[in-house]
């Protein structure tokens, strides 16, 4: 296995052709996709991996330079399609990882077939008219508490990013992964993901995309993904019943039957620029 396989600890299963490529968010790891790929393994090649300092990744080679901006992961992305020379890639990203999925796509867009965006985020902070669901205080506040205590941290925010009271144990789970994420990169990744602003990058996307939304998501408002749909040139809009931020985990059934239904949607066929 290569190097870049090694080192994002790049899990490949199924038995299609066309490849699937999961990207889990912000301090979880690929088997945040244990519900949703068995549906899949079928008909797709599905590829799962770790984003480095998350899970079985090589923390080894992060590199605070490199990850400065979220173009530093959707590097890390690509490598990935070049190292397995996938094309037509079926990419689905949860949470910060969308939005990581729409820089690889506008960067390589002939590798990419479609876009499934699970709860994504240009911009997390409010500006004028743009609703991003928090004010700058607000985050500032949370990244201060993050950077003074992560397991603090960890174990206030990860319920209330679940959401899903009445089921705790979805609420641990994500603490649990939140606490196992290395410290000092999950603060540096926190302060890139919710300070990033990539609104102007919506319009250069020429990939299909699914926009899935959940209800009551307190880290992606239904504001958020409703600019989303607005400034992705014929993305889809589904509002999903499911409520907090992790409908891979909370709702499963309902993500793969949406996934479904947009897959089963032909493709427009891609012209050169």
């Amino acid at each position: 296995m290569s190097a870049v396989l090694i080192r994002h600890n790049v899990k490949i299963l199924g038995r299609g052709e066309q490849p699937m490529l999961f990207a889990h968010g912000y301090g979880c790891d690929q088997n945040m996709w244990r519900f949703i790929t068995p549906a899949f393994e079928d008909r797709y090649k599905i590829i799962l991996f770790d984003h480095i300092g998350h899970g079985q990744s090589d923390a080894a080679a992060f590199d605070r330079a490199k990850y400065g901006s979220l173009n530093g992961y959707a590097d890390d992305v690509l490598a990935i399609c070049q190292e397995l020379d996938l094309k037509d890639v079926i990419f689905v990203g949860h949470s910060v990882s969308a939005m990581i999925g729409v820089l690889a796509a506008i960067r390589e867009p002939e590798r990419f077939d479609r876009l499934v965006l699970i709860g994504p985020s240009p911009r997390y902070i409010n500006d004028g008219d743009y609703v991003g669901g928090f004010k700058q205080e607000d985050i500032e506040g949370l990244l201060d508490f993050l950077d003074s205590n992560h397991l603090g941290w960890s174990s206030t925010m990860a319920p209330v990013i679940m959401g899903n009271p009445d089921r705790p144990q979805l609420g641990e789970e994500l603490t649990n992964s939140f606490c196992r994420t290395d410290p000092e990169i999950a603060k540096h990744f926190a302060r890139v993901t919710f300070l990033s602003d990539n609104r102007a990058d919506l319009p250069m996307v020429g990939t299909k995309a699914l926009i899935l939304q959940c209800s009551q998501d307190v880290i992606a408002p239904e504001a958020v993904g409703r600019y989303m749909h607005q400034n992705l040139t014929g993305s889809e809009f589904v509002l999903m019943k499911a409520t907090g931020h992790c409908p891979n985990l909370s709702a499963p059934e309902e993500t793969i039957a949406a996934m479904e239904a947009f897959l089963r949607d032909p493709a427009p066929i891609k012209t050169a620029a």
